[in-house]
């Protein structure tokens, strides 16, 4: 596979010999994976990475490291050490100036040689046809393509694991996307003020919509997404993502309220407002009130609790977790969200 599969319009770049992320012309593509601390993990992506059937003289893969560490480093060096007799360069790249995701996406695109950059995560195993099918993509000159992305599911999921899964229905995730480096350079790649791995992959395609660009599906283009192992109770502490749904309204108004649900659930408020009313009525000291309100609530939130398990793990660790974590979510939802409109000086509920 030549140069000729690369977008045109991306090779007119000024190069600058020995510049961080000239252009080498005997390169199609980059892949840019951003990494925290998780090595093992790491060594399977790149270990799938580097079995592609795409010619290993033809690409690239940066890996950006958002929490420099010797363990990471010496992943990468490992891997680079073993395939550069293959002609497949494998880059460490430190990130130090701007930590999370977007930021870590920005130092390795900036840093490759190609005029594609193909995104993935560190937590991905590409499928060996994926970097020719999503090269392709891009040949007729579309600014940017999204893959498949494939999540194994066990037949009944915790909550966990199925909201991972939504990313199968993504219409654009950076875990799977290739982006003309022409369109990167225009818009300035991500908004680094997107700190967590929530909605600056949303960003990043209203942007490239908006400066004209088009993005086009790959289905060929294939990744496996596994679920990594999380905590328990972990839900709670992704509420804090919410608060990055104002700053992407802030940007993106029209397609906010077009692509992506505008508000928490209804149900989220009705607690909220069950709860206020039975602290009122406390403080107050109707306890008619307090104690009508006290009944609403605990209806309220044991329904959510039962949607969470509609079709979930009913195993009891499971059922507790549920239990547990649906008290607190609908507050620390809103309440993200506020902090999000507050925060990004946009209104927002």
């Amino acid at each position: 596979m030549g140069g000729g599969l690369t977008n045109p319009s991306a090779v007119d770049e000024p190069v600058a010999a020995g510049f961080p992320g000239a252009l080498l012309a005997h390169l199609d593509v980059a892949v840019v994976v951003p990494t925290y601390r998780r090595p093992s993990m790491l060594a399977a992506c790149l270990a799938a990475l580097c079995e592609q059937d795409f010619p290993p003289d033809r690409y690239e893969i940066v890996v950006c490291d958002d929490g420099p560490d010797d363990a990471t480093r010496a992943c990468v060096e490992r891997f680079a050490r073993s395939q550069a007799e293959r002609g497949l360069a494998v880059r460490y790249v430190p990130v130090t100036r701007t930590q999370g995701p977007a930021g870590a996406r920005n130092a390795g695109w900036r840093e490759a040689r190609a005029p594609v950059i193909a995104f993935t995560d560190d937590d991905t195993l590409p499928d060996p046809h994926w970097l020719t099918a999503g090269v392709e993509a891009l040949a007729r000159g579309a600014a940017a393509a999204t893959g498949a992305i494939v999540v194994p599911l066990p037949p009944t999921p915790t909550d966990y694991e199925a909201d991972a899964s939504g990313l199968e229905r993504a219409e654009f995730a950076t875990a799977n996307a290739f982006v003309a480096r022409s369109f990167l350079v225009t818009t300035g790649g991500f908004d680094e003020r997107f700190t967590s791995a929530w909605r600056e992959d949303s960003d990043l395609q209203f942007t490239l919509m908006q400066a004209g660009g088009e993005i086009v599906r790959a289905p060929d283009a294939v990744v496996v997404h596994p679920v990594r192992p999380a905590h328990w109770g972990v839900s709670i502490a992704q509420q804090k993502k919410s608060q990055f749904d104002a700053l992407l309204y802030k940007k993106h108004p029209e397609l906010f309220k077009t692509r992506i649900r505008s508000t928490p659930p209804l149900l989220y408020y009705a607690i909220l407002c069950a709860a206020l009313i039975m602290l009122i009525g406390a403080s107050v000291g109707d306890t008619a009130t307090a104690l009508t309100a006290l009944i609403a609530w605990l209806g309220l939130t044991g329904y959510f609790c039962m949607i969470r398990l509609r079709g979930r793990d009913h195993g009891i660790r499971h059922i507790a977790e549920m239990a547990w974590t649906s008290i607190p979510i609908p507050f620390l939802s809103i309440f993200w969200r506020l902090y999000g409109a507050f925060r990004f000086r946009v209104f927002f509920l």
